[in-house]
């Protein structure tokens, strides 16, 4: 006969008698009702890439739908010239940029 008795390492591991506090990041107050398509707990790159993927946009877009120099577009930032011609090298060797205009809010708020 096959006993059913459950030790107390498997007992932890249960759902029901493991206390799971939900407090989320910055991008969502919980994590169950996240946006992200992956948690950025689970690949930090993966959330640093795409969040400077979303600045380097937003800036860009600010650039061309306002026609700022590149002095006037550092400013506004509070970036240096420096990085704004970092920026547009990254987005001229970066062809496939996928992300879509609600990642970019979620990404550079």
């Amino acid at each position: 006969m096959v006993s059913m008795i459950i030790s107390k390492p498997e007992l932890d591991s249960i759902p029901e008698f493991y206390h799971y506090e939900d407090t989320g990041c910055e991008v969502s107050s919980s994590c169950l009702k996240c946006p992200l398509p992956q948690c950025k707990y689970d690949d930090p790159t993966w959330y640093q890439k795409n969040r400077r993927i979303a600045k380097d946009l937003k800036i860009l877009s600010a650039m061309k739908n306002e026609n700022l120099t590149v002095e006037q577009t550092a400013d506004k930032f509070s970036v240096t010239v420096r990085t704004i011609f970092r920026i547009m090298r990254r987005c001229r060797e970066d062809v496939e940029v996928n992300i879509s205009q609600d990642e970019i809010q979620l990404f550079a708020a």
